[in-house]
């Protein structure tokens, strides 16, 4: 196995781990407001999985892990849109039935 390879899987699963441990012990009061943060993080997430998937030096497991990047950071995005637009419309006034 080459040591790049090996050294980036050990980064992405250290990540991933840390990741989910920091979203855990956020409180759900907190986490709405943090989701239109993180889809600015997303956003940049998704630019560089673009970039690793679209170089010039292809080889098929980049290629795929660039696109499950994409692919799950655009989901975290478009559902972070969902949730801060659904936080938004609890405080527009409604309108009263006549």
């Amino acid at each position: 196995m080459n040591d790049q390879l090996l050294t980036s899987l050990v980064v992405f699963v250290l990540a991933s781990f840390v990741g989910f441990e920091v979203i855990n012990k956020v409180p759900p009061t907190l986490h709405t407001p943090l989701m239109s943060g993180a889809n600015a993080i997303s956003g940049i997430a998704v630019v560089g999985a673009l970039l690793i998937a679209g170089g010039t030096d292809w080889h098929e497991l980049t290629v795929i892990l660039g696109l499950i990047a994409v692919i799950l950071a655009m989901v975290n995005v478009v559902g972070g849109f969902v949730v801060t637009d659904r936080m938004l419309q609890m405080f527009k006034k409604k309108e009263a039935k006549s």
